[in-house]
């Protein structure tokens, strides 16, 4: 009875073990189907192999290695005597026995563990050499980015083994007998002694090897004012870690002598050796050279050290890439000035992508089952001229649908994909404070030809998340129609074919999801699409690139088209600070689109003298393609990413002070301004602006932002991300001059709230309902000066619908506030107050009226403060708002309202 349970438990084990391996073998071979279908199987074949090879090389050393140790635990049969009596010892046969099962399933563990180290493996074979060496050991830095993971990653395996042999080989000489207690008495086998304290040598041996990465590891310390090896780590941490292992070495010889002499007290004192060694010279020696020898005289003693974090840390963030250019913030701009940079003032963006997208989703979502993700800011070439465009694609969230309508055939062949984008001018507004769209509706309509788009179906997006099937009896649903809808079949490229049982089977085990093999709507053609979620995709296809928060959608060659930003990243580039991401060196070496209809993706690379890149490149042949692939219609929309500017900007805080004492001082440390956003304060975000950079000769698209000293509101530069060709990566810093004043972001924000006109404004729209948001703040400057400006959102409480109704501008002491951006130029640099109504802007009676409003308050505050000509200028433009009121009035049809 009691063998046919044993073997009942062995087969539910055993049938549990096939189970466990079938299933995975269903998602390994899948997944290879997967990776043959987007065009990539070199890669998964490579990341496989390298994976198994490291898994099973490293479980069978860890398995040998253990087994070799219980073979040599073969000693007398010495009966054990226990706290409970006396027992019998293990036969040498049946513990090893034991042992190779149990020691089996650890080093499956340990192979699973040491597989996700495949990477740092490959890395380190493909290495490239960055050509830079760092100043003590002279190792280029490829040592560190490359080599030095690698050989920890071995420690790590070697240490796991060490520690498994020896406690597997201790418990084995304990319970064969080969050391036992007797009273007070430790007796040990002599076989038993020198077996233990070889492994002991061996281990003391691993001591002295992490003490030596340890002394390459000084390049990472945090110890010093600067980031990297400091004075004390050179001067005293390291001859203390080159003392340890030479300790470390002649512990492991004594523990080999120890056991040849028998000598118990010989063996404990090696370890107690190395623990006082270890304290002394490697903790107390060099806390006592920082503390009086190094504290006194930090400065002087510290100045080379932190040359060279500068150095390391300005070359792994790329900030030794940036131009410096001064900004001489000339404190007034004429109307002349103006109309001299129309190319950036006509270019200026009064869309701010929450309430844009809020907009979408009320004007142009259509069905409630259609959701607008995200808003991205691009630019096109319009007319002749780059033009801001906000977009957004119109993606189909099957969440959204009925809850009666979510069976499997609607979300795995019906509901398939989204349709369409929507296209907006980030810089107009109609007269009712609505974007005005470039490309709208269902289907698209777009006036202009560059941006129609002949194939709108998006099969890959943000939130196509499940598989789905296509070409089965069932039609696709593409776009509704009135109370009807349109229906299509996929005419594209991407899928993988499952009219066979066999593929069927295969799947449906990998989704759990019996439909998939009993479904009668599936045909021999059917061909199943999944990873459709496009950071999941260049996930599974290149996870050793990082990627940017914010993919974006472009209209190119009438196609839809995702483009992401992709990184190249480490943690070990020598001497350089690092990010609290932990990242200290980074690269955007790669542009990945992907067709949002067929699904091809495309690694281009933008960044070939990349180390990291070339690297990859050489472990992943045919995997990336060359920038020079890019079709020029996708390469005139690749950006600056904003993920990577941040990272740069926050380095630059600090790492702008390139002087030693200022930054040893922390002198001139810089903040990310922050600004006002309804009711919160965050930090100011990058923005996107089309702008002639002083010393340019023409307007391109950049990505910006500007900085404050520690503690203080006023500007003291701005950063500019260029993207456009030939200059596409280039960064450039303007700094302002040193004592002159230069308003910043929380200052412009509280000279708005200070003005009173301003104020009554906003409490008086609060009276009539409406809820008043406020947008972005931007800092645009504008030949060798500035001017801020900050859009103003109306919503009705009832209606979540928010208009553009207010332009804020400022420049030195006016602030401005109209309908639109040229009336407030107009306010602020003199000019036509009211400008004449263009096509579908014209002015509401809502909009005259509160502008009529402000003028007279604004002209009874200038009349108290006796300023007669601001009087009579704001009198001037009231009445020409008076006339307009009176001239719609004569035009308005009867009974029109």
């Amino acid at each position: 009875m009691r063998w046919a349970r044993v073997s009942l438990f062995a087969l539910a084990v055993a049938m549990g073990v096939v189970a466990v391996v079938a299933l995975r073998g269903v998602t390994l071979y899948t997944d290879y189907l997967w990776f043959a279908d987007v065009g990539f199987p070199q890669a998964f074949t490579i990341m496989l192999i390298s994976r198994l090879r490291l898994g099973l090389l490293g479980g069978l050393v860890f398995w040998l290695f253990v087994m070799a140790n219980l073979w040599i635990v073969r000693g007398r049969r010495r009966q054990l005597h226990l706290v409970g009596g006396i027992m019998e010892p293990l036969r040498p046969g049946r513990l090893l026995g034991l042992a190779g099962v149990a020691t089996l399933g650890v080093a499956v563990l340990v192979g699973l563990w040491l597989s996700t180290g495949w990477a740092v493996v490959e890395r380190f074979r493909y290495a490239t050499p960055f050509g830079l060496y760092d100043p003590f050991f002279r190792r280029d830095a490829g040592f560190y980015v490359f080599t030095l993971p690698f050989l920890r990653l071995v420690q790590q395996f070697v240490f796991l083994t060490l520690l498994a042999g020896i406690a597997a080989s201790a418990a084995g000489h304990y319970l064969t007998g080969g050391f036992y207690l007797h009273g007070d008495r430790l007796t040990v086998h002599p076989r038993a002694r020198l077996h233990l304290s070889s492994l002991l040598a061996l281990g003391f041996g691993w001591f002295a090897w992490n003490y030596r990465l340890a002394i390459w590891e000084l390049l990472f310390s945090p110890r010093g004012v600067a980031f990297g090896a400091s004075y004390t780590d050179i001067h005293a941490q390291l001859p203390a870690f080159r003392l340890l292992i030479a300790v470390a070495l002649l512990c492991a010889v004594l523990v080999l002598v120890a056991a040849l002499r028998r000598s118990n007290r010989l063996a404990v004192a090696a370890p107690i050796l190395l623990f006082a060694v270890s304290l002394l010279a490697g903790s107390a020696y060099p806390a006592f050279i920082q503390q009086f020898r190094v504290s006194p005289n930090e400065i002087a003693l510290e100045r080379p050290f932190i040359e060279y974090n500068i150095a390391f840390t300005r070359r792994g963030f790329g900030l030794y890439r940036i131009a410096e250019s001064p900004f001489p913030a000339t404190p007034l701009l004429t109307r002349a000035d103006v109309e001299a940079n129309r190319d950036t003032i006509d270019n200026i963006r009064l869309w701010d992508w929450r309430p844009m997208k809020q907009t979408f989703s009320q004007l142009q979502a259509m069905r409630l089952y259609y959701q607008f993700v995200d808003v991205d800011l691009i630019r096109y070439p319009l007319d002749g001229q780059l033009r801001p465009v906000m977009i957004s694609a119109r993606e189909l969230n099957q969440t959204q649908l009925p809850a009666p309508a979510q069976t499997w055939i609607n979300l795995h062949l019906k509901f398939t994909h989204g349709f369409g984008a929507v296209l907006s001018p980030g810089n107009t507004m109609t007269a009712e404070g609505l974007p005005v769209f470039y490309v709208r509706d269902i289907p698209p309509v777009a006036p202009r030809q560059e941006l129609t788009i002949r194939r709108p179906e998006i099969y890959f997006g943000e939130l196509t998340h499940n598989y789905i099937i296509v070409q089965t009896e069932e039609q696709e649903f593409n776009y509704p129609v009135g109370e009807h809808n349109a229906w299509t079949r996929y005419e594209g490229e991407a899928g993988i074919p499952i009219g066979s049982l066999f593929r069927r089977v295969a799947f449906g085990l990998r989704f759990q999801d019996y439909q998939i093999i009993v479904s009668g709507a599936l045909l021999p053609e059917s061909r199943i699409i999944f990873r459709r979620q496009i950071m999941e995709r260049v996930r599974t296809i290149a996870p050793f690139l990082a990627y940017d928060s914010d993919p974006y959608l472009v209209v190119a060659d009438g196609r839809l088209f995702w483009i992401i930003d992709a990184y190249t990243t480490s943690g070990g580039f020598p001497y350089s600070e690092r990010h609290p991401t932990g990242i200290n060196y980074i690269r955007n070496s790669v542009k990945v689109v992907i067709d949002a209809y067929h699904g091809e993706t495309t690694f281009y690379v933008f960044e070939p003298e990349d180390p990291l890149i070339q690297t990859y490149g050489r472990i992943f042949p045919g995997l990336f393609a060359p920038k020079a692939a890019m079709p020029a219609y996708l390469r005139e929309h690749v950006r600056y990413p904003a993920d990577l500017l941040r990272i740069q900007a926050h380095m630059l805080l600090t790492y702008q002070m390139q002087d030693p004492l200022v930054f040893y001082n922390k002198e001139d440390q810089w903040a990310i301004p922050r600004e006002v956003i309804e009711d919160r304060t965050p930090a100011m975000e990058p923005y996107y602006a089309i702008m002639r950079l002083p010393g340019s000769d023409r307007t391109e698209f950049v990505l910006m932002l500007p900085f404050t000293p520690v503690g203080k509101q006023n500007m003291v530069a701005w950063l500019a991300g260029r993207a456009d060709a030939p200059h596409y990566g280039e960064l450039k810093l303007f700094r302002f001059p040193r004592g002159e004043l230069v308003l910043g972001p929380m200052q412009v924000e509280a000279r708005i709230n200070q003005d009173p006109v301003i104020a009554q404004d906003l409490t008086l729209w609060g009276q009539l309902g409406s809820e008043v948001h406020r947008g972005n703040l931007l800092v645009i400057p504008i030949g060798n000066s500035l001017i801020y400006l900050e859009p103003l959102y109306l919503q009705a409480r009832e209606n979540a619908l928010p208009e553009l109704r207010r332009v804020l501008l400022v420049h030195g002491k006016d602030v401005a506030m109209e309908p639109n951006l040229e009336a407030a130029l107009a306010r602020v640099f003199g000019g036509e107050g009211v400008r004449p109504p263009g096509p579908g802007e014209d002015a509401t009676d809502r909009d005259l009226v509160l502008r009529a409003v402000r003028l007279y308050r604004e002209a009874q505050a200038r009349l108290r403060e006796g300023d007669w000509a601001g009087y009579g200028r704001l009198i001037q433009e009231l009445g020409e708002v008076l006339a307009r009121m009176e001239q719609q009035d004569a035009v308005r049809p009867p009974g029109g309202s």
